[in-house]
């Protein structure tokens, strides 16, 4: 593979010629380290948060109300607590903080130092979560993880688009979202197994969000600065001196000369938050606003931080409930790679339309199922019921991670000019965790006073995102 070569287009026609270098395999291992990382993180919370170890340490409250079998009023209250609510959204305020940060970081510093203080936030963050001794010091662990998620999004992402040949670009940006998939895959395999060690199992789950951070970190050292960032400061031989290395030939005196014309350009917009505000840029700014306000509001989040605590409200056994999560862990990934083979094939707009369709009618169903067999004191839900939730549940997850998971960052990405691409994909980061945090925040709370049209909540917006796409949103 690393012999290989092929011409890479450029954004104006022009063809590059690049091989598939080493720095380039190493660049697609980080891919995944830094999606795993976010991934592991956002599975193994929900398993945690239903082991009766963890509960009992740090949230008795919650662990004498699950034992009792009986939530405050009813079964859907069980694990209603701000406290245990602010343990999972805590991570996600962090990171939009440090997001900001982040921008800065990479435009001064660059790519690769801000990606070292990524990992190094984040390793620190999960020796405080794997040891913690309180509830202070599992949030403050829990801040430090958000740090490390904040730069590593703005990072890596970045640092790929800059590394690899431009063809294989589009794949590394999905690449990112279906290494997402697979963290959270194989945190809920982790919880699945240390959820039957006593005493301990939770502290396992917690550390060993350690292994994709300390790859990350380690591929930081290992990789070099980006051309585009050296030129960005001024470092002009060296920049022209790592594109040979990274595209393995001699020849780069044409795509050297773009990058210095984009660079000339990018800093002629001194203020580009300000341009992304003009009249002119707006139809680009709405969507930049909408679609990871929308990706969040479909409830992805809710079910995959809380599937474990969902499944238990509705009756499931611990092991059945984190046995459930794992399987919607494996739709997720499978159904990412749906979108990777389609996304080029049939369309943005399509797949986004077909999944509202999807998304809509699975909502109603676990609706209805959890409406007529789920009450406020007991659960008689059925095995066969109990399957079609889970079925039904399967095919949301699914219709999510072809539509909304992969096209919901790609798009921001791909309407902006490029002297506010920057600012239009900060503003949707931003936008995402501010929305995924309010979401982990206040599901619980929601889950208890909506109890099963918490569903038919989502399905609404589910409803008003599919007339967004159909009026507002062009195909790219």
């Amino acid at each position: 593979m690393a012999g290989g070569g092929f011409a890479a287009a450029s954004a104006n026609g022009v063809e590059f010629e690049a091989k598939i270098t080493p720095i380039v395999i190493i660049s697609c291992i980080m891919t995944a380290t830094g999606g795993l990382m976010f991934g592991y993180d956002i599975g193994v919370t929900g398993g945690v948060t239903t082991m009766p170890d963890f509960l009992e340490k740090f949230f008795p409250v919650v662990h004498r109300r699950v034992e009792a079998g009986v939530g405050k009023n009813n079964y859907y209250c069980k694990y209603d607590n701000q406290g245990l609510q602010l343990y999972k959204s805590s991570l996600y305020l962090a990171g939009l903080t440090a997001t900001l940060f982040a921008s800065y970081t990479t435009r001064k510093l660059g790519r690769r130092p801000t990606m070292l203080i990524a990992g190094v936030l984040f390793i620190v963050g999960v020796t405080l979560n794997a040891g913690a001794k309180d509830l202070d010091m599992l949030i403050a662990g829990r801040i430090l993880l958000g740090c490390g998620v904040g730069f590593g999004n703005q990072a890596v992402p970045l640092f790929l688009s800059e590394i690899a040949p431009t063809r294989i670009r589009g794949g590394l940006n999905i690449l990112f979202q279906l290494n997402i998939t697979f963290g959270i895959l194989f945190a809920n395999l982790v919880n699945y197994g240390t959820a039957k060690i006593k005493g301990w199992g939770w502290r396992l789950s917690l550390g060993m969000a350690g292994v994709p951070a300390l790859l990350l970190t380690v591929g930081a050292f290992l990789v070099t600065e980006t051309p585009n960032s050296l030129v960005e400061r001024g470092r002009l031989d060296e920049g022209k001196a790592v594109l040979r290395s990274i595209r393995g030939t001699h020849y780069v005196e044409p795509e050297f000369a773009y990058l210095l014309e984009a660079s000339r350009l990018a800093k002629e917009v001194k203020h580009p938050f300000r341009h992304l505000f003009q009249r002119r840029n707006r139809p680009q700014l709405v969507v930049s606003l909408a679609l990871p306000m929308f990706q969040q509001c479909t409830g992805i989040n809710a079910i995959m931080f809380y599937a474990p605590v969902l499944f238990s409200t509705l009756g499931f056994g611990s092991d059945a409930s984190l046995y459930s999560a794992v399987v919607t862990g494996a739709v997720n990934v499978l159904s990412t790679l749906v979108s990777i083979y389609s996304v080029d094939k049939v369309g943005r707009r399509v797949l986004f339309l077909e999944a509202g369709v999807q998304m809509f009618l699975s909502q109603v169903v676990i609706a209805i199922v959890l409406g007529t067999k789920v009450t406020d004191h007991s659960t008689n839900i059925s095995r066969g019921f109990a399957v079609l939730v889970v079925v039904m549940i399967c095919t949301y997850v699914a219709a999510f991670a072809w539509s909304w998971g992969p096209l919901g960052w790609l798009i921001p990405s791909e309407i902006s000019p490029l002297g506010t691409r920057s600012a239009g994909q900060s503003v949707a980061v931003c936008v995402n965790l501010l929305f995924t945090f309010i979401v982990a925040q206040a599901f619980l709370s929601t889950l208890c006073h909506l109890k099963f049209g918490i569903f038919i909540f989502f399905s609404v917006w589910v409803l008003v995102m599919s007339f967004f796409v159909t009026f507002l949103l062009p195909e790219t």
